[in-house]
């Protein structure tokens, strides 16, 4: 993996974003040239797609969509062509896909797609890394040996990179502490220290890569009413409320545990800049109920920004033109903005002050 890129000054012009292919039997080709068709409406930083041009070029054939391609020789090209097309730099390999049914023989080329992009993001040749859907089952099926994406991320990052996952639209930032478990496993894998080292890479995050200088945490507790003084369960007692009070002596601004019936109001909301909880329904649930289409999934953690469109493959809709690409936007969006907020401070500018969710 190539050596991290030396910070760029701030005032320098910001680098174009990687998007990676995805599932190639999924919608990511075609969010991806919905996405370039609303650049300009959108006010889109240019971005370049890893993937096969030709693939690209008769999906939007197919579909009529006038969306030109232009075939870059090197990502530094990517942001004088986003205007007149969409940018593709080749993985060096055909990839052909019917929609809907993916096949473990383009594996390699969703692979290399990835760990390409996290090459360049890496050694400082694009700003951000966005990544569309994969379908793990098409990969496991060739030998994928990671979990699923943002294991594989993280083992690309390399130093013992620490991925959280959260999930973020204009009304509301979650991160689950415990993500695909069971609801079982989930509580049994609950501890301490797994919210103290998800509170601080959060805290860390936001300071860092959406210009809040003292994030406020709010912990969900894990028990209905968050245990009601042990009355209903003795986790919020035991594991929650001491985790709370680490982060707490560490100097982060942390509340709870909180009632996860009355944390996601609008009032409520208002208090706190991102909302910790305790398994992977308590966090998703309220998010996609806000912002079900517009909702980003963002991995911090890792050394460089990535975000992702907040759902899967579609693989029962793929080809038809029919999916929204307000999340892939959205993505966009967000890594463009995090990757702005993550060189100036950097370069050791003034924070914005308060919450970026207003």
């Amino acid at each position: 993996m190539a050596a991290p890129a030396a910070p760029r000054p701030a005032s320098a012009p910001p680098l174009p974003l990687a998007l990676t292919m995805g599932e190639p039997a999924g919608i990511g080709g075609e969010i991806a040239l919905a996405a370039w068709s609303r650049r300009t409406e959108q006010r889109l930083a240019p971005f370049f797609l890893l993937d096969d041009p030709r693939r690209l070029a008769a999906l939007a054939a197919r579909l009529g969509w006038a969306v030109p391609i232009e075939t870059l020789d090197a990502p530094e090209q990517a942001a004088g062509a986003f205007g007149r097309a969409l940018p593709v730099l080749p993985l060096g390999m055909a990839v052909e896909a019917e929609a809907g049914r993916p096949s473990s023989a383009t594996a390699a080329a969703v692979i290399e797609s990835i760990r390409r992009a996290v090459e360049l993001v890496s050694s400082g040749r694009a700003g951000a890394l966005v990544t569309n859907p994969i379908q793990k089952a098409a990969l496991y099926r060739a030998g994928f040996p990671h979990p699923g994406h943002t294991e594989f991320l993280a083992e690309l990052a390399g130093g013992g990179a620490v991925p959280v996952m959260m999930l973020a639209c204009p009304q509301l930032r979650v991160v689950p502490v415990t993500v695909h478990l069971s609801l079982r496993r989930a509580i049994e894998s609950l501890s301490v220290a797994a919210i103290v080292r998800a509170g601080r890479i959060v805290a860390a995050a936001l300071a860092r890569d959406f210009a809040i200088p003292r994030p406020r945490l709010a912990v969900a507790g894990l028990n209905p009413h968050a245990g009601e003084g042990g009355a209903l369960g003795a986790e919020d007692l035991e594991i929650v409320g001491p985790a709370v009070e680490r982060l707490q002596a560490e100097g982060i601004v942390a509340v709870g545990p909180l009632p996860a019936d009355t944390l996601f109001h609008a009032a409520a909301r208002r208090r706190y800049d991102v909302a910790l909880c305790m398994y992977h329904d308590q966090a998703l649930i309220p998010v996609k109920t806000l912002d079900f289409e517009g909702a980003v999934n963002v991995t911090l953690g890792l050394p460089f920004v990535r975000t992702s469109p907040d759902h899967g493959t579609a693989l029962d809709i793929a080809g038809r033109g029919t999916a929204s690409p307000s999340s892939l936007v959205a993505a966009l969006r967000l890594a463009g903005e995090m990757a702005r907020a993550r060189l100036e401070a950097g370069a050791e500018k003034p924070a914005v002050v308060g919450s970026a969710l207003a």
